[in-house]
């Protein structure tokens, strides 16, 4: 059989659910696994992410120059982990035959120090499978990149089974720092398992490498390697891992924790979310606050306008700012609409850029007006306790208007661990 029928048998046979952005050279193979099409290729790594928090396996398949789009929770998913296995599947068009560009995925590894594999003929199922395994391993979205040589070579099949490995989410008592700090661990321990992956192969004189980040051979056998594309192995075939450097940040050791601004006018609404206890998950901004005490409803967070598609197919409770809405998260909630999810999309609208230093933001009303948004004062408790509540079916989006107080700050409060 052609490479591209035994890649789509081993993504059907390992994920649960698939999303793409269709591109040559992996349209068809989008095709054969039956992936859903999506807004952008970032919208899709979101569903996947909230598919994972749910317990579902998920594939993403996109070409090169759309793992660009992905970047963002690609790298914020190292950090913040995951639960079931998630991995992209990019096709590199080598020779720019039906793109605009050149570009070498691998090299993505390293940007979000996550694994990167590419299978050859002999190891497509098991190359599937490990990927999926190495999501969840080190808690963390995988690559598998192939290319049109691959997909159009004759192949055995190599079917492989399915194992029932879960990744974790970071420890809620980590600081982000810690987070960062523990993540990085996971990636020393990334090198070892690459360097003894039984992928990974001789044949007579010739090195097969299937797990290509991190490097997985001494640098002799590396500075040998043939590769398609440029040469990431070689330029790569000294990296050391990570040096860890104590143990990871925790709000414990440092006595504290970030929250809302003392008159926020959001407090009401989070309260109403806490005492109803509904997770959501959190944007980047101010937002993502609500991952701590006093209120602690945030489930998980990718960045920057990700939480519309992540809640979407994960915990159905997106918390956003009308910034991060309008920065990367109204394809997302389009794209919601279209399908009909079941969504609670709830979006504090303060018109200013909290986070980085208040800078004014349009008003996202007119933006999202085809949305039919309930819209609700920040101080208007009756109406708050009406309108956060989930939809029985479908999307909902409720705008909850606020103004910041001038010159207010985060609050930082003495941590206790509840």
């Amino acid at each position: 059989m052609k490479g591209e029928e035994a890649l789509a048998r081993a993504i059907l046979r390992s994920a649960d659910r698939c999303y793409t952005v269709p591109g040559y050279p992996v349209s068809d193979l989008a095709g054969r696994v039956g992936a859903a099409i999506t807004a952008n290729e970032k919208v899709a790594v979101e569903y996947a992410l909230g598919d994972s928090l749910s317990g579902r396996r998920a594939a993403v398949i996109v070409k090169h120059v759309g793992l660009n789009a992905c970047a963002d929770p690609l790298v914020h998913a190292t950090a913040q982990g995951l639960r079931a296995g998630v991995v992209i599947v990019v096709g590199d068009d080598l020779r720019a035959a039906a793109s605009d560009v050149v570009q070498d995925s691998r090299y993505y590894g390293e940007v979000a120090r996550v694994p990167v594999l590419e299978p050859d003929g002999e190891t497509i199922g098991p190359a599937v499978e490990a990927a999926f395994e190495a999501s969840e391993t080190f808690s963390r979205i995988a690559i598998v990149r192939v290319t049109p040589g691959l997909l159009d070579a004759d192949v055995p099949e190599t079917p492989a089974p399915r194992s029932g490995r879960e990744g974790s989410l970071a420890d809620p008592g980590l600081t982000m720092a810690g987070r960062a700090q523990a993540a990085d661990r996971r990636t020393a321990a990334m090198v070892a398992w690459s360097r003894t992956s039984p992928l990974n192969r001789y044949e007579g004189d010739v090195f097969h490498a299937v797990t290509v980040y991190p490097p997985p051979a001494d640098p002799d056998v590396l500075a040998r390697i043939l590769e398609a594309g440029r040469p990431f192995l070689r330029e790569h075939r000294l990296l050391e891992p990570p040096a860890t450097t104590g143990e990871p940040e925790r709000f414990s050791a440092r006595g504290y924790s970030r929250t809302f601004c003392r008159d926020c006018p959001f407090h009401p609404a989070l309260a109403i979310l806490s005492e109803r206890r509904m997770r959501t998950t959190c944007d980047a901004g101010c937002a993502i606050l609500a991952m701590n005490p006093p209120y602690r409803v945030g489930l998980a967070t990718y960045g920057l306008g990700s939480s519309v598609a992540v809640a979407a197919t994960g915990p159905g409770i997106a918390l956003a700012g009308d910034y991060a809405l309008l920065h990367s998260g109204l394809a997302a909630l389009i794209d919601v609409y279209e399908r009909g999810l079941p969504l609670l999309c709830i979006v504090l609208a303060n018109n200013r850029m909290g986070m980085t230093g208040g800078h004014p933001v349009p008003d996202i009303l007119r933006y999202i007006a085809w949305a039919d948004p309930v819209v609700c004062a920040a101080d208007d408790t009756g109406a708050l306790r009406r309108a956060l509540t989930l939809p029985e079916e479908g999307p909902r989006t409720v705008v909850i208007k606020g103004t910041c107080p001038e010159g207010a700050h985060h609050e930082t409060l003495e941590y206790r661990d509840l």
